[in-house]
Protein backbone atom coordinates (compact mmCIF):
# COMPACT_ATOMS: atom_id res chain seq x y z
CA UNK A 1 0.00 0.00 0.00
CA UNK A 2 2.59 2.43 0.85
CA UNK A 3 6.02 1.65 -0.69
CA UNK A 4 7.35 2.27 2.84
CA UNK A 5 11.54 2.45 2.35
CA UNK A 6 13.99 0.19 4.53
CA UNK A 7 15.33 3.37 6.13
CA UNK A 8 15.84 2.90 9.86
CA UNK A 9 13.49 4.97 12.17
CA UNK A 10 16.54 7.02 13.39
CA UNK A 11 17.36 7.84 10.17
CA UNK A 12 13.28 9.10 9.37
CA UNK A 13 13.30 11.06 12.12
CA UNK A 14 16.77 12.57 11.66
CA UNK A 15 15.40 13.41 8.64
CA UNK A 16 11.92 14.67 9.69
CA UNK A 17 13.74 16.44 12.49
CA UNK A 18 15.32 19.17 9.60
CA UNK A 19 12.13 19.83 8.13
CA UNK A 20 9.86 22.73 9.24
CA UNK A 21 6.99 22.79 9.78
CA UNK A 22 4.36 19.81 12.40
CA UNK A 23 7.17 17.24 12.00
CA UNK A 24 9.99 19.80 13.78
CA UNK A 25 10.81 17.35 16.66
CA UNK A 26 13.74 19.48 18.98
CA UNK A 27 16.96 17.58 19.61
CA UNK A 28 16.99 14.33 21.86
CA UNK A 29 13.33 15.38 22.95
CA UNK A 30 14.60 17.44 26.06
CA UNK A 31 12.33 18.21 29.15
CA UNK A 32 9.51 15.87 27.92
CA UNK A 33 8.25 13.65 30.66
CA UNK A 34 8.50 9.75 29.81
CA UNK A 35 6.37 8.67 26.90
CA UNK A 36 5.04 5.91 29.17
CA UNK A 37 4.08 7.87 31.89
CA UNK A 38 2.54 10.05 29.15
CA UNK A 39 0.54 7.37 27.46
CA UNK A 40 -0.83 6.00 31.03
CA UNK A 41 -1.84 9.49 32.49
CA UNK A 42 -3.79 10.32 29.00
CA UNK A 43 -5.40 6.55 29.78
CA UNK A 44 -6.61 7.51 33.15
CA UNK A 45 -7.42 10.96 31.67
CA UNK A 46 -9.52 9.43 29.44
CA UNK A 47 -11.16 7.10 32.40
CA UNK A 48 -11.62 10.00 34.53
CA UNK A 49 -13.65 11.91 31.96
CA UNK A 50 -15.86 8.88 30.68
CA UNK A 51 -16.30 8.46 34.83
CA UNK A 52 -17.73 12.02 35.01
CA UNK A 53 -19.78 11.41 31.77
CA UNK A 54 -21.61 8.84 33.12
CA UNK A 55 -22.05 10.04 36.25
CA UNK A 56 -23.20 13.07 35.83
CA UNK A 57 -26.33 15.03 34.13
CA UNK A 58 -29.92 16.29 34.84
CA UNK A 59 -29.61 12.70 37.58
CA UNK A 60 -26.88 12.73 39.37
CA UNK A 61 -25.37 8.90 39.52
CA UNK A 62 -22.25 8.37 42.34
CA UNK A 63 -19.22 7.34 40.73
CA UNK A 64 -19.00 4.19 43.03
CA UNK A 65 -22.64 3.33 41.47
CA UNK A 66 -21.94 3.90 37.98
CA UNK A 67 -18.29 1.06 38.46
CA UNK A 68 -20.56 -0.99 40.29
CA UNK A 69 -23.10 -1.50 37.40
CA UNK A 70 -20.64 -1.85 35.24
CA UNK A 71 -19.26 -4.82 37.45
CA UNK A 72 -22.25 -5.82 38.16
CA UNK A 73 -22.46 -6.60 34.03
CA UNK A 74 -19.43 -7.98 33.86
CA UNK A 75 -20.25 -10.87 36.28
CA UNK A 76 -23.20 -10.37 39.03
CA UNK A 77 -20.88 -11.25 42.44
CA UNK A 78 -18.45 -8.32 41.89
CA UNK A 79 -21.06 -5.71 42.64
CA UNK A 80 -23.65 -5.70 45.16
CA UNK A 81 -26.95 -3.79 43.77
CA UNK A 82 -27.58 -0.45 45.43
CA UNK A 83 -28.84 1.52 42.56
CA UNK A 84 -32.28 1.27 41.72
CA UNK A 85 -33.66 0.00 37.82
CA UNK A 86 -34.04 3.60 36.88
CA UNK A 87 -30.53 4.80 37.05
CA UNK A 88 -28.95 1.47 35.69
CA UNK A 89 -31.14 2.21 32.52
CA UNK A 90 -30.10 5.76 32.65
CA UNK A 91 -26.14 4.96 33.21
CA UNK A 92 -26.10 1.84 30.78
CA UNK A 93 -28.62 2.67 28.06
CA UNK A 94 -28.40 6.38 27.97
CA UNK A 95 -25.22 7.56 28.88
CA UNK A 96 -22.45 5.01 28.40
CA UNK A 97 -23.22 4.66 24.54
CA UNK A 98 -23.18 7.97 24.19
CA UNK A 99 -19.75 8.73 26.47
CA UNK A 100 -18.24 6.29 24.49
CA UNK A 101 -19.32 7.37 21.00
CA UNK A 102 -17.75 10.99 21.85
CA UNK A 103 -14.52 8.98 23.21
CA UNK A 104 -14.60 6.92 19.52
CA UNK A 105 -15.47 10.60 17.44
CA UNK A 106 -12.64 12.66 19.58
CA UNK A 107 -9.94 9.67 19.03
CA UNK A 108 -10.95 9.75 15.15
CA UNK A 109 -10.64 13.33 14.93
CA UNK A 110 -7.72 13.70 16.29
CA UNK A 111 -5.80 10.99 14.56
CA UNK A 112 -7.68 11.90 11.17
CA UNK A 113 -5.89 15.07 11.79
CA UNK A 114 -2.35 14.12 12.77
CA UNK A 115 -2.80 12.25 9.36
CA UNK A 116 -3.91 15.26 7.27
CA UNK A 117 -0.96 17.14 8.43
CA UNK A 118 1.46 15.42 7.90
CA UNK A 119 0.03 14.21 4.26
CA UNK A 120 0.23 17.68 3.29
CA UNK A 121 2.86 18.86 5.42
CA UNK A 122 0.90 21.66 6.99
CA UNK A 123 0.34 22.40 11.28
CA UNK A 124 -3.55 24.10 9.54
CA UNK A 125 -4.65 21.31 8.15
CA UNK A 126 -7.73 19.75 9.91
CA UNK A 127 -10.73 17.99 8.54
CA UNK A 128 -13.14 20.92 8.94
CA UNK A 129 -10.35 23.27 7.65
CA UNK A 130 -9.86 21.29 4.70
CA UNK A 131 -13.56 20.50 3.99
CA UNK A 132 -14.01 17.31 4.24
CA UNK A 133 -16.40 17.74 7.17
CA UNK A 134 -18.43 19.72 5.32
CA UNK A 135 -18.40 17.31 1.92
CA UNK A 136 -19.19 14.38 4.98
CA UNK A 137 -22.28 16.69 5.73
CA UNK A 138 -23.61 17.13 2.31
CA UNK A 139 -23.62 13.75 1.41
CA UNK A 140 -25.34 12.61 4.90
CA UNK A 141 -27.81 15.29 4.26
CA UNK A 142 -28.93 14.69 1.05
CA UNK A 143 -29.84 11.15 2.34
CA UNK A 144 -31.49 12.07 4.77
CA UNK A 145 -33.40 15.32 2.93
CA UNK A 146 -34.26 13.58 -0.19
CA UNK A 147 -34.51 10.06 1.27
CA UNK A 148 -31.94 8.05 -0.30
CA UNK A 149 -32.09 4.37 0.53
CA UNK A 150 -29.42 2.78 -2.43
CA UNK A 151 -27.40 0.89 0.01
CA UNK A 152 -29.80 0.30 2.64
CA UNK A 153 -28.92 1.29 5.85
CA UNK A 154 -25.04 1.75 5.25
CA UNK A 155 -26.97 4.65 2.54
CA UNK A 156 -25.74 7.43 5.27
CA UNK A 157 -22.52 5.90 5.73
CA UNK A 158 -21.61 5.37 2.04
CA UNK A 159 -23.15 9.07 1.12
CA UNK A 160 -20.55 10.90 3.73
CA UNK A 161 -17.45 9.16 3.17
CA UNK A 162 -18.05 9.96 -0.74
CA UNK A 163 -18.88 13.46 -0.07
CA UNK A 164 -15.65 13.50 2.23
CA UNK A 165 -13.04 12.03 0.00
CA UNK A 166 -14.34 14.21 -3.24
CA UNK A 167 -14.34 17.38 -1.22
CA UNK A 168 -10.53 16.55 -0.13
CA UNK A 169 -9.33 15.41 -3.23
CA UNK A 170 -10.86 19.41 -4.54
CA UNK A 171 -8.91 21.04 -1.83
CA UNK A 172 -5.81 19.08 -2.38
CA UNK A 173 -5.63 20.00 -6.54
CA UNK A 174 -7.03 23.54 -6.17
CA UNK A 175 -4.07 23.95 -3.56
CA UNK A 176 -1.43 22.63 -5.58
CA UNK A 177 0.64 25.42 -8.25
CA UNK A 178 3.06 24.22 -10.50
CA UNK A 179 3.85 21.26 -8.08
CA UNK A 180 3.79 23.00 -4.45
CA UNK A 181 1.46 23.72 -1.98
CA UNK A 182 2.19 26.52 0.85
CA UNK A 183 0.07 27.36 3.85
CA UNK A 184 -1.75 30.12 2.41
CA UNK A 185 -3.37 28.19 -0.90
CA UNK A 186 -4.29 25.15 1.18
CA UNK A 187 -6.16 27.10 4.23
CA UNK A 188 -7.96 29.37 1.01
CA UNK A 189 -8.54 26.50 -1.12
CA UNK A 190 -10.23 24.90 2.10
CA UNK A 191 -11.95 27.29 3.58
CA UNK A 192 -13.57 28.25 0.57
CA UNK A 193 -14.66 24.69 -0.37
CA UNK A 194 -16.12 23.98 3.28
CA UNK A 195 -18.22 27.26 2.56
CA UNK A 196 -19.70 26.17 -0.94
CA UNK A 197 -20.52 23.08 0.61
CA UNK A 198 -21.94 24.36 4.21
CA UNK A 199 -23.81 26.18 1.73
CA UNK A 200 -24.94 23.68 -0.55
CA UNK A 201 -25.83 21.76 2.54
CA UNK A 202 -28.12 25.00 4.10
CA UNK A 203 -30.06 24.97 0.79
CA UNK A 204 -30.96 21.35 0.88
CA UNK A 205 -32.16 21.74 4.34
CA UNK A 206 -34.24 24.75 3.88
CA UNK A 207 -35.69 24.03 0.65
CA UNK A 208 -36.90 20.46 2.64
CA UNK A 209 -40.80 20.23 3.06
CA UNK A 210 -40.56 18.04 6.04
CA UNK A 211 -39.90 19.31 9.54
CA UNK A 212 -38.67 16.05 10.73
CA UNK A 213 -35.85 15.16 7.84
CA UNK A 214 -35.14 19.49 8.25
CA UNK A 215 -34.40 18.78 11.89
CA UNK A 216 -32.75 15.53 11.29
CA UNK A 217 -30.12 17.48 9.03
CA UNK A 218 -29.86 20.45 10.93
CA UNK A 219 -27.92 18.14 14.01
CA UNK A 220 -25.74 17.22 11.53
CA UNK A 221 -24.43 20.55 10.41
CA UNK A 222 -23.86 21.73 14.09
CA UNK A 223 -22.55 18.28 15.51
CA UNK A 224 -24.23 16.48 18.55
CA UNK A 225 -24.31 13.38 19.95
CA UNK A 226 -27.82 13.41 21.37
CA UNK A 227 -29.61 9.95 20.73
CA UNK A 228 -26.72 8.25 20.81
CA UNK A 229 -27.48 4.40 20.87
CA UNK A 230 -25.36 0.88 20.77
CA UNK A 231 -26.26 0.07 17.86
CA UNK A 232 -24.81 3.77 16.49
CA UNK A 233 -21.38 3.28 18.36
CA UNK A 234 -19.99 -0.48 16.53
CA UNK A 235 -19.51 1.07 13.11
CA UNK A 236 -17.72 4.06 13.66
CA UNK A 237 -15.55 2.56 16.67
CA UNK A 238 -14.35 -0.68 14.02
CA UNK A 239 -13.51 2.20 11.24
CA UNK A 240 -11.93 4.46 14.09
CA UNK A 241 -9.66 1.78 15.56
CA UNK A 242 -9.21 -0.15 12.40
CA UNK A 243 -7.72 3.65 10.51
CA UNK A 244 -5.59 4.42 13.87
CA UNK A 245 -4.18 0.47 12.95
CA UNK A 246 -3.55 1.06 9.99
CA UNK A 247 -1.98 4.66 10.48
CA UNK A 248 0.23 3.25 13.20
CA UNK A 249 1.15 0.75 10.73
CA UNK A 250 2.22 3.29 8.22
CA UNK A 251 3.72 5.53 11.06
CA UNK A 252 7.47 5.53 9.23
CA UNK A 253 6.73 6.47 5.59
CA UNK A 254 4.25 9.93 7.58
CA UNK A 255 7.56 10.55 9.13
CA UNK A 256 9.14 10.53 5.95
CA UNK A 257 6.30 12.95 4.51
CA UNK A 258 7.74 15.39 7.30
CA UNK A 259 10.85 15.68 5.62
CA UNK A 260 9.37 16.70 2.20
CA UNK A 261 8.73 15.06 -0.88
CA UNK A 262 12.11 14.79 -2.83
CA UNK A 263 13.39 13.48 0.55
CA UNK A 264 10.62 11.06 1.04
CA UNK A 265 11.02 10.06 -2.95
CA UNK A 266 14.88 9.75 -2.59
CA UNK A 267 14.34 7.21 0.36
CA UNK A 268 12.24 5.08 -1.75
CA UNK A 269 8.45 6.44 -0.81
CA UNK A 270 6.02 6.82 -3.59
CA UNK A 271 4.73 9.68 -2.56
CA UNK A 272 1.55 10.18 -4.45
CA UNK A 273 0.32 6.18 -4.43
CA UNK A 274 0.74 6.69 -0.38
CA UNK A 275 -0.98 10.22 -0.12
CA UNK A 276 -3.96 8.84 -2.35
CA UNK A 277 -4.44 5.99 -0.16
CA UNK A 278 -3.70 7.69 2.70
CA UNK A 279 -6.54 10.44 1.46
CA UNK A 280 -9.16 7.98 1.24
CA UNK A 281 -8.61 6.03 4.28
CA UNK A 282 -9.13 9.64 5.71
CA UNK A 283 -12.21 10.12 4.12
CA UNK A 284 -13.66 7.20 5.07
CA UNK A 285 -12.88 7.79 8.55
CA UNK A 286 -13.88 11.47 8.46
CA UNK A 287 -17.24 10.34 6.53
CA UNK A 288 -17.97 7.55 9.36
CA UNK A 289 -17.78 9.84 12.12
CA UNK A 290 -19.59 12.50 10.51
CA UNK A 291 -22.48 10.28 10.05
CA UNK A 292 -22.99 9.39 13.86
CA UNK A 293 -22.02 12.91 15.15
CA UNK A 294 -22.31 15.81 12.77
CA UNK A 295 -19.52 18.61 12.13
CA UNK A 296 -17.26 18.77 15.15
CA UNK A 297 -14.52 21.18 14.12
CA UNK A 298 -11.01 21.64 15.43
CA UNK A 299 -10.34 18.44 17.18
CA UNK A 300 -8.36 17.26 14.55
CA UNK A 301 -6.55 20.58 14.71
CA UNK A 302 -5.88 20.98 18.20
CA UNK A 303 -4.97 17.78 19.46
CA UNK A 304 -2.23 17.01 17.55
CA UNK A 305 -0.28 20.19 18.31
CA UNK A 306 -0.90 19.37 21.99
CA UNK A 307 0.28 15.68 21.53
CA UNK A 308 3.52 16.73 19.86
CA UNK A 309 4.43 19.10 22.53
CA UNK A 310 4.24 15.85 24.89
CA UNK A 311 5.78 13.25 23.04
CA UNK A 312 6.84 14.88 19.76
CA UNK A 313 6.63 14.11 16.39
CA UNK A 314 7.50 10.52 15.68
CA UNK A 315 3.66 9.16 14.67
CA UNK A 316 4.68 5.53 16.36
CA UNK A 317 4.35 7.30 19.44
CA UNK A 318 2.23 10.71 18.63
CA UNK A 319 -0.83 8.79 16.91
CA UNK A 320 -1.91 7.04 20.05
CA UNK A 321 -1.41 9.75 22.45
CA UNK A 322 -3.53 11.54 20.00
CA UNK A 323 -5.98 9.27 20.23
CA UNK A 324 -6.22 9.32 23.84
CA UNK A 325 -6.19 12.96 23.97
CA UNK A 326 -8.99 13.30 21.65
CA UNK A 327 -11.14 10.88 23.28
CA UNK A 328 -11.16 12.36 26.45
CA UNK A 329 -11.50 16.12 25.52
CA UNK A 330 -14.42 14.94 23.33
CA UNK A 331 -15.96 13.24 26.45
CA UNK A 332 -15.76 16.39 28.48
CA UNK A 333 -16.56 18.39 25.62
CA UNK A 334 -20.00 16.79 25.52
CA UNK A 335 -20.34 16.41 29.18
CA UNK A 336 -20.09 20.18 29.11
CA UNK A 337 -22.33 20.19 26.31
CA UNK A 338 -25.25 18.63 28.13
CA UNK A 339 -24.81 20.07 31.67
CA UNK A 340 -24.09 24.18 31.20
CA UNK A 341 -27.60 25.21 30.16
CA UNK A 342 -29.42 22.21 31.56
CA UNK A 343 -31.65 21.05 31.02
CA UNK A 344 -31.38 22.11 27.11
CA UNK A 345 -27.94 20.75 25.57
CA UNK A 346 -25.93 22.89 23.47
CA UNK A 347 -24.62 21.06 19.94
CA UNK A 348 -20.95 19.88 20.75
CA UNK A 349 -19.68 21.04 17.58
CA UNK A 350 -20.41 25.29 19.02
CA UNK A 351 -17.97 24.26 22.27
CA UNK A 352 -15.37 22.75 20.08
CA UNK A 353 -15.36 26.08 17.79
CA UNK A 354 -15.18 28.64 20.55
CA UNK A 355 -12.25 26.46 21.87
CA UNK A 356 -10.61 25.86 18.65
CA UNK A 357 -11.25 29.23 16.89
CA UNK A 358 -8.55 31.23 18.60
CA UNK A 359 -6.48 28.41 18.48
CA UNK A 360 -6.26 28.39 15.22
CA UNK A 361 -6.25 32.48 15.20
CA UNK A 362 -2.93 31.37 17.37
CA UNK A 363 -1.54 29.31 15.53
CA UNK A 364 -2.05 31.28 12.04
CA UNK A 365 -0.26 34.38 13.99
CA UNK A 366 2.32 32.17 15.45
CA UNK A 367 3.09 30.35 11.75
CA UNK A 368 3.00 33.89 9.85
CA UNK A 369 4.96 35.99 12.46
Amino acid sequence: MTGAPRASGNVVLDTAAKAPGPGTVPAGGRGRPPYALVLAGLAVLVVLAATAGVAAGSISVPAGQVWGMLLHQVHPGLAEVTWTPVRETIVLDVRLPRVLLAGVVGAGLAVSGMALQALVRNPLADPMLLGVSSGASVGAVSVLVLNITVFGLVTLPVAAFAGALAALVAVYFLARSGGRMTTIRLVLAGVATAEVLSALASFLIVTSNDPHKTQSALRWMLGGLAGTTWSMLWIPAVVVLAGTAVLLGVSRPLNLLLAGEEAATALGLDVHRFRAALFTLVALMIGTIVAVSGQIGFVGLIMPHVVRLLVGADHRRALPAAALLGAAFLIMTDLAARTLMSPEEVPVGILTALVGGPFFLWLMRRRTS
